[in-house]
């Protein structure tokens, strides 16, 4: 059993602190928080004490810490616990300020962190992902990603968030990279405000789409709504030269009613937690394995790279130009 604590009892926090006081492995042995409630109450529901970062990195029994804080306390926590040895799980984006998130190359490139960016662990996208790196279907040559939230989050969130491109899409910019297999070179984005007003009034868009190209001319379109209307809507599709492979939406039911009509499906998972459970369960797993002393398979070097395009993809909506990194 692998002693770990927990950085945050929000919402995401509260899954990742079930998947590991559940996980075989791993002893939740502490839950921190800036809000004692939450803390005490995620602690509570888990047997485990309250306790702070500074005791949790300064015990040697303590082997990992699972960061799932605001954003903007990502980066500066996992240089502390890169500096105490522990192993890190944490939440993305590494940071809101790509400047910020480079100046801490030389604390976090050896650091073993496994950045959350739970996509890449989706059994869906994995076996689109093993079926591309099989050559069964020729070599890839172009990505259609498409993501669209239900319905958009409330303004607070939105002010706080850095934006659709560093909050929701930094998702797909991961995935694109991860399965062309090539570093885009080039970002052309354009976006509007089509949903909710006030989004536009906090300087953010909530629809985007975003053109990625590699050096080989490797070309990806990503889709970004902040509302679908009809559920939470994830889909891939992966270009190869001798054909295509797709991962399409995950139903609530493979149930179907069949009439003179036509055929209806359920409808989609309608809540991010629900259609990613299982990649959050996978995630934790991995982190399972990074205690047990297996290198992160998506580190900070992977959370440097999405922020990047995140920036590249805000900067060419401004200017209405594509950006070259």
């Amino acid at each position: 059993m692998h002693k770990v604590v927990i950085v945050g009892a929000g919402r995401i926090g509260r899954i990742h602190a079930r998947n590991a006081a559940l996980h075989p492995r791993i002893e939740l042995a502490g839950v921190i928080d800036a809000i004692d409630a939450s803390a005490q109450a995620l602690a509570a529901e888990w047997n485990a004490p309250v306790t702070t970062l500074d005791a949790a990195l300064a015990d040697a029994s303590v082997r990992g810490v699972i960061i799932a804080s605001s954003t903007d306390t990502h980066l500066d926590y996992c240089v502390r616990a890169a500096a105490a040895g522990k192993a890190i799980f944490c939440e993305k984006p590494i940071d809101q300020d790509l400047a910020r998130a480079r100046g801490a190359a030389a604390k976090l490139s050896g650091a073993n962190l496994l950045l959350a960016f739970n996509r890449r662990f989706d059994p869906n996208f994995r076996a689109l992902k093993a079926r591309l790196d099989s050559g069964r279907i020729g070599t890839i040559e172009s990505l259609q990603i498409t993501s669209n939230d239900p319905a958009p989050p409330p303004p607070s969130y939105v002010a706080v968030s850095g934006g659709l491109f560093k909050d929701m899409a930094i998702h797909d910019f991961d995935m694109a990279r991860w399965l062309l297999g090539e570093e885009p070179t080039q970002v052309y984005a354009t976006g509007s405000c089509l949903v909710d007003p006030v989004i536009g009034e906090l300087g953010d868009v909530d629809t985007a789409r975003t053109l990625l190209k590699t050096a080989s001319g490797r070309l990806c379109v990503i889709s970004n709504s902040r509302r679908s209307g009809f559920g939470y809507d994830q889909r891939i599709e992966a270009f190869a030269s001798g054909g295509m492979v797709r991962a399409d939406n995950v139903l609530e039911s493979t149930t179907q009613v069949c009439t003179e009509a036509g055929v209806a499906s359920d409808r989609l998972q309608n809540f991010f937690l629900d259609r990613y459970a299982e990649a959050y369960r996978s995630e934790m797993e991995h982190f399972a394995d990074m205690l047990d002393g297996t290198r992160a398979a998506v580190g900070y070097a992977d959370g440097v790279a999405a922020l990047a395009l995140a920036e590249a993809a805000s900067e060419s909506v401004r200017s209405g130009a594509p950006v070259r990194l």
